[in-house]
């Protein structure tokens, strides 16, 4: 089995799912208007990739090959549908700030991507920390687009006034443009800092 703590920095740094991998787009542009959302959204995303992990990798040499991506899609589902739930009842205000895009988790090609390319091949210990490093991947990048794009376009973190009513808010960023031009700035950065550490 490979090493948990290298699975971990994999899913965190080297192959993460938004800024080096590029894929669960659509929720990243949509919910990370705020850091708080875009936490929420990357603990709902690992959540599920955990558990789905593991429970594809238990099921891996009982699933049939033909009808592979259909179990793992209703695997996935159970498991939206419980975050889901769980949502409701205990953060109703972040379940109705995320809406649509929880249930949207069962679509999310980072959740279907590592079922078939991680869970399906390996054992259950070595599923759940690729769940967990994915996860915690997707959260920080979440987290810190939510946070840039909150700081610049309200003026506020984690919902608390930072910046004084004097300052101009860039209300861009709070918006859809403002979603690709922080990926974008926030990417660039990544790759001249990954590119300087190689040279």
């Amino acid at each position: 089995m490979a090493n948990p703590l290298k699975i971990l920095k994999n899913g965190i740094i080297n192959e993460n799912p938004t800024f080096i991998q590029v894929i669960g787009m659509c929720p990243t542009l949509a919910v990370t208007s705020s850091a708080i959302n875009g936490i929420g959204m990357g603990l709902s995303t690992a959540a599920v990739l955990i558990f789905a992990n593991l429970f594809v990798s238990l099921l891996r040499k009982v699933i049939p090959d033909t009808v592979r991506i259909p179990c793992f899609i209703v695997v996935i589902a159970t498991f939206v549908t419980i975050v889901q739930f769980l949502l409701q009842a205990y953060l109703p205000a972040l379940n109705a700030s995320l809406g649509l895009y929880i249930p949207l988790i069962v679509v999310n090609c980072i959740i279907l991507a590592r079922a078939e390319a991680f869970a399906s091949k390996n054992g259950p210990i070595a599923s759940i920390f690729d769940g967990l490093g994915m996860g915690l991947g997707f959260t920080v990048a979440l987290a810190v687009i939510g946070l840039v794009r909150e700081f610049i376009g309200s003026g506020t973190l984690f919902d608390i006034t930072v910046l004084p009513d004097a300052f101009p808010r860039t209300l861009l960023f709070v918006m859809a443009p403002g979603a690709f031009f922080t990926l974008g700035c926030l990417m660039a950065a990544l790759n001249h800092f990954r590119n300087k550490k190689k040279a």
